[in-house]
Formats: C-alpha cells, structure tokens, sequence
C-alpha cells in the first residue's frame, strides 16, 4: 500500500469519531440481542448502526473542515493535510449509501425508523447544530433506535413509551457532554447553538440532569407497563345466592390496616427490582457529586455525566427483553 493510501485510511479512521461510533454500535448490538435478535438480526442491525454512523462522523468533519481551520483544530485529519474535506465528503456519501439496504434489512418499518435518526444527524451536521434546534437531532437519533430494535423483531412491535423517552434523553444528553469541551472553539467561529446560548456554567449544571431523568425512566418504567398477577380467585363448591338471584356482596371493612394489606398504594414501585433502586441510587449520588465540585473542578460534571451514562446504557441493556412493554 502506498503512503497516500495509508494516510486516506488513517484520516477517515480518526474522521469517523471512533469513539462514539463504536460506542454506539456496540450499545445497539447488544439491547438488539436482548431483545431477542438472533445471530444474522444482531449482524445486519450491528452494520446498519455502523454504516449510518460512519456517515454521520465523516459528514461531521467535512462540514466543519472550514471552522476547523479557523480554531486550528490541528487533531482535526482535515485540517492537519491528513485528508481532504471532498474525501471525507464521499465517504459520508458511500457510507450513507450502504446504510439504506443494510437497514431495510431489518424491515420496513425498522429501517424507516433508523434512517429517520441518521437523517437527523445529517441535518444537524449541515446545520441544526448552531441553532436554537441543536439538540432535536439528538434527541430523535437517539429516541428511534428503540424502534429500529423492536420493529425488527417478528410481529414488528413497537418499543415501550419508556424506551423510547429514555433514548432521547440520553441523546440529549450526549449533545450536552459532545459541545462541553469544544465550547470555546464554537463560539469563536459562531456556532451558537442550545448549548453554546447556555454558556460554560450552565451547561456544566444541567449536563447530567437529562442522563438521570433517563435512568428514572429506565428504573421505574417497565414497572408501570407491566401489569401485576392476578391471583385465582378461592375455589368453593358452591356460592351463595339471594332470593332474587344475586349474589351477595361483601360488607365494606371500616378497618383501615385491612386496604393495607390489600397492597401497596402504588404498586409499580413494589415491582421494580433493587437493581433499579440501586442503579438510581448511584446516579443520584454521581450527579450531585458532579454539581457541588463543578465550582473548584470544572471537569468532574462531565465525568459525572459520563458515569451516569454508563449505569444508563447497564440499565438499558438488562431491560432489553422488555422493550415492547
């Protein structure tokens, strides 16, 4: 191999944003074998996260190759000669390309659903992301993969309102921690989207908030689309009927001990696991940690965010056979 092509490869290997790419796939992969995927379904969902992800990383570079510059991003590939704007461009384009069969593949309605959310990231590459609108992008290229999990399981069901909430606020969320360390840089070549208009402190404040209004969801939402077991009512030989024919009801209890025992007054909360509890629990305490050392150590809000990531993607995971609700 030439030395030209092995810097093309090196260039679009660090113009994808490996990190989330493969983040991403690899979380998707996963909550599609939970959910009852087999091992040709986990492929063919695994390369359509892949391909849909390539494009929206090389997109991302080759529109902001220009303001790049600016900022002299040298870690950039376009910007350091590494590779050019009109080959991280065609290769948006060819991985764009290969991400529309490879999500048919899954169904009509999963690939529509997947496609919607690469669609989305395009746009805010093109230029959602320095307006008001920065994080609608986010939040439905996150939301729609619950979807394109679950609509491509037989019977194409849809995922559970819970899933689908939950996603798009951890996509909200990873706009927050995506901006945090370019902020700067953004303002300096007028990027002023959601993120940049709320400013450094701000930002760093309400980072996490989204992560763990996820990680209540994903805690206490299955609970409440999961109904309770009936139990069998007694058997006895016979019933006892009045003269005319009815049953007789049973007196009202003027004990008040005796509605308590009857169960819980919400009874979605005594189903949920302890490892929901626990999970809450650490980002609870992960979030706050992150708040009050934001004023001496203003990087620890994203690590905090980044932790709560992580017991929301655990969460997301075990839940997985329960997507449908």
């Amino acid at each position: 191999m030439t030395d030209d092509g092995r810097r093309m490869i090196a260039g679009l290997a660090r113009g994808c944003h490996p990190g989330p790419t493969v983040a991403v796939t690899a979380l998707v992969t996963a909550l599609a074998a939970a959910a009852g995927h087999g091992a040709a379904g986990c492929l063919l969902v695994g390369l359509a996260v892949l391909s849909g992800q390539l494009s929206i990383g090389w997109c991302n570079d080759a529109a902001d190759a220009g303001r790049d510059v600016a900022a002299g991003r040298a870690d950039k590939p376009a910007v350091d000669g590494t590779i050019t704007p009109r080959a991280l461009w065609i290769a948006a384009a060819v991985a764009l390309a290969c991400c529309v069969p490879l999500s048919f593949a899954s169904g009509p309605l999963a690939g529509s659903a997947h496609l919607a959310g690469v669609l989305a990231a395009w746009a805010y590459d093109l230029g959602v992301k320095a307006t008001l609108l920065s994080w609608v992008p986010y939040a439905v290229g996150f939301g729609v993969l619950p979807a394109f999990v679950t609509l491509g399981l037989p019977g194409e069901p849809w995922p559970a309102w819970w899933a689908t909430a939950a996603a798009a606020l951890l996509g909200v969320g990873a706009h927050l921690a995506n901006v945090l360390p370019d902020l700067a840089d953004d303002l300096a070549t007028g990027v002023r989207g959601w993120p940049q208009r709320l400013g450094a402190a701000r930002l760093r404040a309400l980072l996490p908030l989204p992560l763990l209004a996820a990680t209540c969801l994903l805690a206490f939402g299955p609970s409440t689309t999961t109904p309770p077991t009936a139990e069998p009512p007694a058997a006895t030989g016979h019933s006892a009927v009045l003269s005319d024919g009815s049953s007789p009801s049973a007196p009202a209890s003027t004990d008040p001990s005796a509605d308590e025992a009857d169960g819980p007054a919400f009874p979605g909360l005594a189903r949920t696991s302890p490892m929901a509890w626990i999970a809450l629990a650490t980002a609870v305490v992960l979030t706050a940690a992150g708040l009050l050392l934001a004023r001496n150590h203003p990087r620890v809000p994203f690590a905090a965010a980044v932790a709560v990531a992580g017991v929301d993607v655990a969460l997301l995971l075990t839940g997985g056979a329960s997507l449908t609700g």
